[in-house]
């Protein structure tokens, strides 16, 4: 199909008209991208530029590769960008309201109230609350060849989501339906029938919020009664120096979101680490020593400097795969991106999955190699968004430092329990249609080792 302009640039504006192959219109190149995102990405940026537009899921999509276009977006000088739009086409009714989803003064303001659950003493308190979870989770692990640690991994986070963010003790029949309807929310985001079909995802997702949701008012006065040490309790008890805290609504909105963003961001990190380290033993034995010269079975807040291993592979493990492949943000006036006219009511995305693999910022980035992020060569700091997992700006990833602290205290319970392998010509096969994962759960050989410490 033959390239076409967006939109003509404002006469006498000196801009340059954003120029794509859109494709059929609403569907275009939806299947395409999904399937192999990698190889569309770097076909668009030979032939377009870092700066072109095609249909994507039903609407005009512009995708910006590059640092200097990710900050462009994700700084948003001028305003030009909106959230709340862009994710609520995606996930608007079943996790409304979440911080990812405000824009502007309203973000500002929850961002202001939700930072005081995630201080040094509230991430040090969630951190021991995890410790005995992570033990108990990884301990029922059962050995053998054919092991999927993609699917293990899931449980174990969502079990922690509950422990950790509801703090709330619930039978297992109990912890199961929540945690169902969780799955099913989060499920609901990628749906093709995008509209309530019984049966069907859109359906389960909008029955999973309305389950959420009840659960979370049934719980509510006590935790704003009694306290406590999870996020919960928090976010209940949270309050500005000015006296603004969350409404009960504010509460269970955010609350929702979070269990959503932590559970699976996390879930993907820590595989695709698991991945790595099953490919190149070099590396897990690397941090297995590290993590035995700790000398404790279980991590403390004061130790999490100390991994600087399990740090660079963190690092490494987001840069090759984005647990956040896309970061979608809608134009609400006309703006411009690295000198191209972009005009408003088209939606913009920046990629992180394959802007971590553009060869003009990254050598050899195809390559696992964690030693980029060594003091000695510190390859991210060539521009302050070519590493951009957590996104950018006003609405950088508010629970980063949580997210770094599990993964870390989940990796050093396992390098001390388990040794894992994959064969020698294993390539695992990605599934790129909605949130990155294994098609095939990841199997390896998984071995308890014989105490060490």
């Amino acid at each position: 199909m033959a390239a076409r302009v967006l939109a003509p640039p404002p006469e006498g504006s000196g801009l340059k008209a954003v120029v794509g192959e859109p494709g059929v219109p609403l569907v275009g190149n939806t299947l395409q991208v999904m399937r192999n995102p990698f190889r569309v990405a770097r076909q668009r940026y030979e032939q377009f530029g870092p700066v072109t537009w095609g249909w994507l899921l039903g609407q005009r999509t512009v995708t910006v590769q590059g640092p200097e276009a990710a900050e462009a977006v994700l700084v948003n000088r001028d305003k030009a960008f909106a959230n709340g739009p862009a994710w609520s086409y995606f996930i608007g009714p079943f996790f409304r309201r979440g911080i990812m989803l405000l824009d502007f003064e309203e973000h500002l303001h929850h961002r202001r109230i939700m930072q005081q659950a995630f201080t040094r003493a509230r991430l040090s308190a969630y951190m021991d609350m995890m410790a005995p979870s992570i033990g108990k989770g990884l301990d029922a692990w059962e050995p053998g060849r054919d092991f999927r640690v993609y699917d293990h991994l899931k449980q174990l986070t969502l079990d922690l989501a509950t422990d950790v963010f509801m703090g709330i003790s619930l039978e297992r029949g109990e912890a199961d339906r929540i945690n169902g309807a969780f799955v099913d929310a989060v499920r609901a985001g990628t749906a093709y029938v995008r509209f309530p079909v019984p049966g069907l995802r859109w359906h389960k997702g909008v029955q999973a919020r309305g389950v959420l949701e009840a659960f979370f008012r049934e719980h509510l006065p006590a935790k704003r009664r009694d306290g406590g040490d999870d996020l919960f309790a928090a976010l209940c008890q949270a309050e500005t120096d000015d006296g603004h805290r969350f409404t009960d609504d504010d509460v269970v909105n955010h609350m929702i979101f979070a269990l959503m963003a932590a559970h699976d961001t996390t879930t993907i990190t820590l595989t695709t680490m698991a991945y790595y380290l099953a490919r190149f033993p070099e590396w897990q034995e690397r941090l297995r020593d590290e993590s035995l010269a700790l000398g404790k079975p279980v991590l403390e807040f004061a130790d999490l400097d100390a991994l600087t291993g399990i740090d660079m592979v963190m690092k490494e493990a987001t840069r090759l795969v984005a647990p956040v492949p896309a970061l979608p943000r809608r134009v609400i006036k006309d703006t411009s991106i690295l000198g191209y006219h972009v005009p408003a009511g088209v939606t913009v995305v920046v990629p992180p999955l394959t802007n971590h693999h553009m060869p003009e910022w990254w050598p050899d980035p195809e390559r696992f190699d964690p030693e980029r992020f060594s003091p000695e060569r510190r390859e991210d700091k060539v521009h302050k968004y070519a590493w951009h997992p957590f996104g950018g700006g006003a609405h950088k990833c508010i629970g980063l430092h949580f997210a770094g602290m599990q993964v870390k205290s989940i990796l050093h319970q396992l390098l001390l329990r388990y040794r894992w392998s994959v064969p020698g010509r294993y390539a695992w096969p990605l599934d790129t249609t909605s949130l990155p994962s294994p098609k095939d759960g990841l199997p390896v050989r998984l071995d308890r080792l014989e105490s060490r410490s």
